[in-house]
């Protein structure tokens, strides 16, 4: 199982905010929820780790986020990979790491988590393999276990991908069939 942050791993870390319309008209409930109610947030991903999610996928391994901020942006992004598991809005990335383990029906040593600040640390600590991306803060490279060559937002979700499935033996081993499979999906 893999999981992993989202601003600063997905992304390069960077919010952008544009005021919204003054006719827009927003579920009560849900602006409630959103980080930056009333403006429209967006932000950029990569498609590398686009498509090691989907590699991900055709060789076997769950994914899913854990972010402390909600953003609708995230959340269609987390739609369009088809991510697993979804938590916006999270306190305690730990917990929340904790939670979604015993959903998927996996030890904790069984879930890598990706991170590059002090907060994802409680949710670096409660997996079995801790990842900081290559721009991750000092505090969370010294206690990752693999720190990818690209930053957050690079394609630092693809590194992880890769030395994940190389390590279980599963990315020769997928070949043609798994990448193209992938690119299929992606």
């Amino acid at each position: 199982l893999l999981l992993f942050d989202v601003d600063g791993v997905l992304t390069d870390g960077k919010l952008f905010f544009l005021p919204g319309r003054k006719d827009f008209q927003q579920n009560p409930e849900q602006s409630k929820q959103l980080s930056a109610p009333g403006s429209i947030e967006f932000k950029g991903f990569h498609a590398h780790d686009g498509v090691a999610v989907s590699l991900a996928r055709v060789a076997g391994l769950r994914t899913g986020l854990i972010t402390r901020r909600f953003s609708e942006t995230v959340a269609l992004r987390a739609r369009d990979l088809k991510l697993e598991f979804v938590h916006q809005g999270t306190q305690d990335k730990g917990v929340a790491l904790e939670e979604i383990a015993r959903e998927a029906g996996v030890k904790l040593d069984e879930v890598a988590f990706i991170g590059d600040d002090i907060v994802d640390l409680p949710a670096m600590r409660a997996g079995g393999l801790a990842i900081a991306v290559k721009n991750a803060r000092a505090e969370v490279k010294k206690e990752a276990h693999y720190s990818t060559p690209h930053d957050g937002g690079e394609g630092a979700l693809r590194d992880a991908v890769e030395f994940i499935l190389k390590a279980n033996g599963k990315w020769k081993r997928s070949g043609r069939e798994s990448v193209g499979s992938a690119l299929a999906e992606s």
